[in-house]
């Protein structure tokens, strides 16, 4: 069944405008009476359409609930910038595999270095995958690709999660000895191709963030997302 996004809606008066109006219309040729859900802060509204034009579509609300595809721990992924256009596909399979938000930092070994205002640019693009990997996985948020943030910036944001762990190459707890029992809301920090500079991760660890090892083989920077976040779903009941 087709899916779509509104940030606020009112069930007995639900409205699609815009681009996806026309998507439904124009591109599924979708007509009246046909199904859709519709998703909204987390929560899957089941609808028939009662109406289409061109540039908007009501909707009956049939039946609601919760999505079951959201996970019960909010995940924020803390990328150090990777080359090319790596980050692309590490924010699609993040979504996929349950993180909420995707923040994007610029390290001491990052290679690529990208100005914020040129990668502000970028985001709107960044935003669109997001938002095609949450309607292809089933989600019930579209999650938030986050501008370009300072290792200094990233930094103070994980000190004040629950839970944060940076994931070092170099040594620290395994995964499983990290204390996750309790905690909902949980950074991850990967490096980028250049790994991450031993005063980086030992700041880190001064501001009580896990240092974690994942083992003796190096995963590259768009591996080790997906393993971290398909990992720690697993531990924590998610998958």
């Amino acid at each position: 069944m087709p899916r779509f996004f509104l940030e606020h809606i009112t069930p007995d008066n639900i409205r699609i405008t815009g681009e996806d109006a026309r998507h439904i219309g124009r591109s599924l040729r979708m007509r009246t009476g046909e199904m859709l859900t519709v998703c909204s802060q987390g929560r899957d509204y089941h609808c028939r359409i009662s109406a289409i034009t061109p540039d908007e579509v009501l909707l009956e609300a049939l039946s609601s609930e919760l999505c079951a595809a959201e996970p019960s721990i909010n995940v924020t992924l803390y990328q150090a910038v990777p080359k090319a256009d790596k980050l692309s596909s590490i924010i699609q399979k993040s979504v996929e595999l349950g993180a909420v938000r995707i923040v994007p930092v610029l390290t001491r070994r990052c290679v690529a270095r990208p100005d914020k205002k040129d990668f502000d640019k970028k985001l709107p693009r960044l935003q669109k995958i997001a938002e095609s990997a949450a309607k292809q996985s089933g989600r019930g948020i579209i999650p938030e690709v986050s501008g370009l943030l300072t290792w200094q910036e990233a930094l103070e944001e994980m000190s004040k999660k629950e839970c944060a762990m940076l994931f070092y190459e170099e040594g620290g707890v395994r995964f499983n000895e990290v204390p996750l029992a309790n905690a909902k809301d949980i950074a991850v920090f990967i490096g980028s191709e250049g790994g991450l500079d031993p005063e980086e991760a030992l700041t880190a660890k001064n501001a009580g963030i896990y240092n974690v090892w994942l083992g003796n083989r190096i995963l590259r920077c768009e591996t080790a997302p997906i393993a971290v976040i398909s990992i720690l779903m697993q531990l924590t009941g998610n998958m």
